[in-house]
Protein backbone atom coordinates (compact mmCIF):
# COMPACT_ATOMS: atom_id res chain seq x y z
CA UNK A 1 0.00 0.00 0.00
CA UNK A 2 1.68 3.63 -0.83
CA UNK A 3 0.71 6.79 -2.17
CA UNK A 4 -0.11 7.29 -5.13
CA UNK A 5 0.93 11.10 -5.31
CA UNK A 6 2.97 13.84 -3.57
CA UNK A 7 0.96 16.28 -2.76
CA UNK A 8 0.91 17.94 0.84
CA UNK A 9 -1.60 16.90 3.19
CA UNK A 10 -1.78 17.31 6.98
CA UNK A 11 -3.50 15.38 9.98
CA UNK A 12 -4.43 16.89 13.21
CA UNK A 13 -4.64 15.47 16.64
CA UNK A 14 -6.90 17.40 19.00
CA UNK A 15 -6.09 17.46 22.30
CA UNK A 16 -7.84 19.39 25.28
CA UNK A 17 -6.37 22.41 26.49
CA UNK A 18 -3.37 21.00 28.91
CA UNK A 19 -2.27 19.09 25.86
CA UNK A 20 -2.80 21.11 22.79
CA UNK A 21 -3.23 20.24 18.99
CA UNK A 22 -0.61 17.99 17.14
CA UNK A 23 0.16 18.56 13.55
CA UNK A 24 1.67 16.46 11.08
CA UNK A 25 2.26 17.68 7.39
CA UNK A 26 3.14 14.85 4.73
CA UNK A 27 4.16 15.06 1.25
CA UNK A 28 3.84 12.02 -0.49
CA UNK A 29 5.78 9.66 2.28
CA UNK A 30 8.09 12.72 3.68
CA UNK A 31 7.02 14.56 7.24
CA UNK A 32 7.50 17.60 6.17
CA UNK A 33 5.78 19.40 9.82
CA UNK A 34 5.85 18.10 13.35
CA UNK A 35 4.40 20.01 15.95
CA UNK A 36 2.52 21.38 18.88
CA UNK A 37 0.18 24.04 19.42
CA UNK A 38 -2.87 25.25 21.51
CA UNK A 39 -3.53 27.66 18.70
CA UNK A 40 -5.74 27.26 15.92
CA UNK A 41 -4.75 29.89 13.97
CA UNK A 42 -1.16 29.20 14.07
CA UNK A 43 -2.27 25.70 12.94
CA UNK A 44 -3.98 26.96 9.87
CA UNK A 45 -0.63 29.46 9.12
CA UNK A 46 1.83 26.27 9.01
CA UNK A 47 -0.48 24.00 6.52
CA UNK A 48 -0.87 27.25 4.50
CA UNK A 49 2.51 28.02 4.37
CA UNK A 50 3.28 24.48 3.29
CA UNK A 51 0.70 24.45 0.69
CA UNK A 52 -1.42 21.62 2.07
CA UNK A 53 -4.54 20.58 0.09
CA UNK A 54 -6.36 18.59 2.45
CA UNK A 55 -6.19 18.26 6.37
CA UNK A 56 -7.66 15.27 8.45
CA UNK A 57 -8.80 15.86 11.53
CA UNK A 58 -9.73 13.70 14.63
CA UNK A 59 -12.50 15.55 16.23
CA UNK A 60 -16.45 15.47 15.25
CA UNK A 61 -17.15 17.88 12.83
CA UNK A 62 -20.85 18.54 13.55
CA UNK A 63 -22.46 18.13 16.77
CA UNK A 64 -24.89 15.65 17.70
CA UNK A 65 -28.42 15.58 17.58
CA UNK A 66 -30.29 15.06 21.15
CA UNK A 67 -31.81 11.44 20.88
CA UNK A 68 -30.67 10.89 17.65
CA UNK A 69 -26.84 10.90 17.66
CA UNK A 70 -24.75 11.01 14.55
CA UNK A 71 -25.00 8.13 11.95
CA UNK A 72 -21.17 7.85 11.09
CA UNK A 73 -20.76 6.80 14.62
CA UNK A 74 -23.72 4.74 14.47
CA UNK A 75 -22.29 3.29 11.24
CA UNK A 76 -19.19 2.44 13.04
CA UNK A 77 -20.27 1.20 15.36
CA UNK A 78 -22.21 -1.55 13.74
CA UNK A 79 -18.56 -2.56 12.10
CA UNK A 80 -17.50 -3.29 15.66
CA UNK A 81 -15.35 0.14 15.60
CA UNK A 82 -16.51 2.03 18.53
CA UNK A 83 -16.01 5.96 19.20
CA UNK A 84 -16.78 8.45 21.88
CA UNK A 85 -20.30 9.23 21.07
CA UNK A 86 -20.61 13.37 20.29
CA UNK A 87 -23.22 15.20 22.49
CA UNK A 88 -25.11 18.39 21.70
CA UNK A 89 -23.15 21.04 21.75
CA UNK A 90 -25.32 22.60 24.87
CA UNK A 91 -24.51 19.14 26.26
CA UNK A 92 -20.82 19.42 26.15
CA UNK A 93 -20.81 23.17 27.00
CA UNK A 94 -23.08 22.77 30.27
CA UNK A 95 -20.83 19.32 31.46
CA UNK A 96 -18.65 20.05 34.76
CA UNK A 97 -16.09 16.97 34.07
CA UNK A 98 -14.31 18.57 31.29
CA UNK A 99 -14.40 15.92 28.99
CA UNK A 100 -15.47 17.45 26.32
CA UNK A 101 -13.00 20.33 26.45
CA UNK A 102 -11.37 18.40 23.49
CA UNK A 103 -14.30 18.43 21.25
CA UNK A 104 -14.80 22.23 21.71
CA UNK A 105 -10.86 22.65 20.68
CA UNK A 106 -11.78 20.51 17.63
CA UNK A 107 -14.44 23.20 16.77
CA UNK A 108 -12.25 25.96 17.40
CA UNK A 109 -10.18 24.31 14.94
CA UNK A 110 -12.80 23.92 12.30
CA UNK A 111 -14.01 27.42 12.20
CA UNK A 112 -10.18 28.74 12.10
CA UNK A 113 -10.10 26.63 8.83
CA UNK A 114 -13.53 27.27 7.00
CA UNK A 115 -12.50 29.88 5.02
CA UNK A 116 -8.96 28.22 3.84
CA UNK A 117 -10.05 24.71 4.33
CA UNK A 118 -13.42 24.48 4.31
CA UNK A 119 -15.32 21.43 5.48
CA UNK A 120 -15.84 18.68 2.71
CA UNK A 121 -19.61 18.13 2.92
CA UNK A 122 -20.13 15.89 0.10
CA UNK A 123 -19.54 12.14 0.32
CA UNK A 124 -16.92 12.49 -2.01
CA UNK A 125 -13.94 14.95 -3.03
CA UNK A 126 -13.99 16.58 -6.15
CA UNK A 127 -10.93 19.20 -5.67
CA UNK A 128 -9.82 22.05 -3.95
CA UNK A 129 -8.92 22.72 -0.32
CA UNK A 130 -10.75 20.94 2.11
CA UNK A 131 -10.97 19.83 6.06
CA UNK A 132 -13.06 16.41 7.16
CA UNK A 133 -13.14 14.60 9.88
CA UNK A 134 -11.28 10.87 10.55
CA UNK A 135 -10.30 9.12 13.33
CA UNK A 136 -7.38 6.98 13.65
CA UNK A 137 -8.52 3.67 15.45
CA UNK A 138 -11.41 3.44 12.59
CA UNK A 139 -8.20 4.21 9.91
CA UNK A 140 -6.00 1.38 11.79
CA UNK A 141 -8.92 -1.27 11.63
CA UNK A 142 -9.70 -0.10 8.13
CA UNK A 143 -6.13 -0.64 6.79
CA UNK A 144 -5.34 -3.45 8.61
CA UNK A 145 -8.68 -5.05 9.27
CA UNK A 146 -10.78 -4.92 12.10
CA UNK A 147 -10.15 -8.25 13.74
CA UNK A 148 -6.11 -7.20 13.51
CA UNK A 149 -6.89 -3.92 15.64
CA UNK A 150 -6.66 -3.77 18.89
CA UNK A 151 -7.19 -0.48 21.09
CA UNK A 152 -4.70 -1.55 23.78
CA UNK A 153 -1.11 -2.06 21.22
CA UNK A 154 -2.19 1.10 19.36
CA UNK A 155 1.17 2.64 20.37
CA UNK A 156 3.12 -0.60 18.20
CA UNK A 157 0.49 -0.82 15.70
CA UNK A 158 -0.16 2.41 14.60
CA UNK A 159 3.31 2.74 14.23
CA UNK A 160 3.81 -0.16 12.12
CA UNK A 161 0.87 0.89 9.87
CA UNK A 162 2.87 4.14 8.91
CA UNK A 163 6.23 1.76 8.52
CA UNK A 164 4.36 -0.28 6.31
CA UNK A 165 3.30 2.71 4.11
CA UNK A 166 7.25 4.02 4.24
CA UNK A 167 6.92 6.33 6.42
CA UNK A 168 9.65 7.20 8.75
CA UNK A 169 7.80 7.58 12.58
CA UNK A 170 11.20 7.60 14.24
CA UNK A 171 10.39 11.37 15.61
CA UNK A 172 7.17 11.23 16.13
CA UNK A 173 7.75 11.13 19.64
CA UNK A 174 3.59 10.58 21.20
CA UNK A 175 0.74 8.46 19.95
CA UNK A 176 -0.76 11.82 19.40
CA UNK A 177 1.86 13.08 16.87
CA UNK A 178 1.36 9.30 15.40
CA UNK A 179 -2.28 9.79 15.33
CA UNK A 180 -1.70 13.29 13.58
CA UNK A 181 0.19 11.54 10.68
CA UNK A 182 -2.70 8.84 10.31
CA UNK A 183 -4.89 11.53 9.67
CA UNK A 184 -2.35 12.78 7.49
CA UNK A 185 -2.10 9.78 5.61
CA UNK A 186 -6.16 9.45 5.23
CA UNK A 187 -5.84 13.07 3.59
CA UNK A 188 -3.55 11.61 0.97
CA UNK A 189 -6.20 8.96 0.27
CA UNK A 190 -8.81 11.18 -0.07
CA UNK A 191 -6.49 13.18 -3.04
CA UNK A 192 -6.68 9.61 -4.87
CA UNK A 193 -10.59 9.23 -4.68
CA UNK A 194 -9.46 6.48 -1.85
CA UNK A 195 -11.54 7.19 1.07
CA UNK A 196 -15.22 5.32 2.88
CA UNK A 197 -17.26 7.80 3.92
CA UNK A 198 -19.31 6.98 7.07
CA UNK A 199 -22.47 8.95 8.03
CA UNK A 200 -24.34 11.97 6.19
CA UNK A 201 -24.58 15.60 5.56
CA UNK A 202 -26.73 16.11 8.12
CA UNK A 203 -24.38 14.40 11.08
CA UNK A 204 -20.90 14.71 8.87
CA UNK A 205 -19.00 12.30 7.30
CA UNK A 206 -15.79 9.89 9.35
CA UNK A 207 -13.29 9.00 6.25
CA UNK A 208 -11.34 6.31 6.68
CA UNK A 209 -8.97 5.02 3.95
CA UNK A 210 -10.32 2.37 0.81
CA UNK A 211 -7.49 0.42 -0.43
CA UNK A 212 -9.28 -0.74 -3.68
CA UNK A 213 -12.15 -0.39 -5.32
CA UNK A 214 -13.06 -4.25 -3.79
CA UNK A 215 -12.65 -2.96 -0.80
CA UNK A 216 -14.80 -0.10 -0.78
CA UNK A 217 -17.54 -2.59 -2.04
CA UNK A 218 -17.22 -4.95 0.87
CA UNK A 219 -17.49 -2.12 3.24
CA UNK A 220 -20.32 -0.72 1.56
CA UNK A 221 -22.19 -4.30 0.86
CA UNK A 222 -21.41 -5.08 5.19
CA UNK A 223 -23.91 -1.38 5.44
CA UNK A 224 -26.82 -3.41 3.88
Amino acid sequence: MVMMEASTVAGIDIGGDRKGCHLVILRGTRILCNIKSRTPEYLLQTCIGSDVVAVGIDAPCQWGTEGKGRLAEKELAQRGVFCFATPTRERAISSTSGFYGWMLNGERVYQAFATTYPLLTSRDYSGGRVSFETFPHAITCAVRGKEFTSARQKRSQRRQLLANVGIDATALRSIDAVDAALCALTAGFLLTGRTYSYGDVAGGYIRVPALTEQGQANMALTRR
